[in-house]
């Protein structure tokens, strides 16, 4: 008795600060062509190659990996959503990509975390990164990043609380470290930080 044969899978790059390498970018282009596969632009800021054939996926990850490329996978650091910052935007007055690198390099090599925390960071308080609904939401101010706690999206969004203002980048790394062991001890499974900001134990108060 024949069985049937496995559907196509997908393969996500992760793609810090939403940069995208050109070897990385030749690379996939290369294995896009080679295997028939469409590529999406998500809106987390990571690439996906879709398409793939189960038995050609090992080697692809293998190629890629060569030229430094990470995968999405379970029990990773969420990597911070961010818009382009004040080197490319007339409004921008903080750096979302180097404050997103600071905290991947705090993290590096921790975990595992548990799924369903989200970062975005904005370089000013237009939020075009969405930083008022997700779970940790840092916003560019002229005096370092205002922290907002709980946002979301889906089908019953809600704005992010408040809890420091003008933060400078250690502050930001020690206050996310303490979400972080916060949301770790409050629950064994994924879970938004809307469901737990509420509780009487949430380690800050709106400001």
């Amino acid at each position: 008795m024949s069985t049937a044969p496995s559907p196509p899978t997908r393969l996500t790059i992760l793609l810090p600060a939403g940069r995208l390498p050109l070897p990385v970018m030749e690379k996939s282009l290369e294995l896009a062509k080679r295997h028939g596969l469409e590529v999406y632009v998500s809106t987390a800021q990571n690439l996906r190659l879709m398409g793939f054939e189960p038995e050609a996926l090992v080697a692809a990850r293998e190629e890629l990996a060569a030229l430094g490329v990470e995968f999405k996978g379970p029990g990773k650091f969420p990597i911070p959503r961010v818009c382009i910052g004040k080197r490319d935007c007339t409004t921008g007055i903080q750096d979302p990509a180097e404050l997103s690198a600071r905290l991947l390099a705090h993290f590096q090599g921790r975990g595992p975390f548990k799924p369903k925390v989200k970062i975005a960071i904005s370089g000013c308080p237009l939020c075009c990164s969405g930083v008022k609904t997700t779970d940790i939401g840092l916003m560019g101010t002229k005096n370092g990043f205002d922290i907002y706690v709980g946002g979301k999206g889906g089908f019953s969004p809600k704005v992010g609380r408040r809890i420091v203002r003008n933060a400078d980048v250690e502050t930001v790394l020690r206050t996310v470290e303490t979400i972080f062991a916060y949301h770790d001890r409050k629950t064994e499974k994924k879970q938004r930080l809307a469901k737990l900001i509420d509780e009487p134990d949430f380690p800050f108060p709106e400001v």
